[in-house]
């Protein structure tokens, strides 16, 4: 009888440093990630982490964050502008961004932010879902500024 409780606690012991083991691979995943932003990208600065998510900062952006990988999308991309209208300094802060967290062509993911933003409108309204090279992306405008989300599925 104490070898079977010997043998459960040992297991318990495995599972629970494998759990806690597993943890910081996804967060050391996401930092060397937001690394990368700010090694290649020009002005981006890595701020604080909190709830799966990294914020960080750049002068043609209001607010940008790096979502961490979840149980539904592997990585997110958040970028909130200025304006109502954003600039095409804007677009290529996003595609840039967008190019290293989802290893695509920074020209692909240029025309796809670009057309989710001109999409906004009278026609479309102020909420557009778009999908782009496997990539879900949302554009939303207020009265006073404009954002584009961009995300990936876990199951492609």
């Amino acid at each position: 009888m104490t070898r079977n409780l010997l043998a459960s606690l040992i297991f318990a012991a495995l599972a629970l440093l494998t759990a806690l083991g597993a943890s910081p691979a996804l967060a050391d995943r996401c930092d060397d990630l937001a690394g990368q932003l700010k090694s290649q990208i020009d002005g981006l600065a890595v701020g604080k982490t909190a709830a799966n998510l990294i914020y960080l900062s750049h002068p043609q952006a209001k607010q940008i964050t790096l979502g961490c990988a979840s149980r539904n999308v592997t990585n997110q991309l958040f970028v909130k502008s200025d304006g109502r209208k954003p600039t095409p300094a804007f677009v290529d802060l996003v595609a840039s961004a967008a190019a290293i967290i989802f290893t695509l062509p920074k020209d692909d993911l240029r025309n796809g932010a670009s057309r989710c933003i001109k999409r906004m409108g009278l026609i479309h309204g102020d909420d557009v879902s778009t999908r782009y090279r496997r990539l879900d992306m949302r554009c939303v405008r207020t009265k006073t500024d404009a954002s584009i989300t961009i995300s990936r599925g876990t199951d492609e």
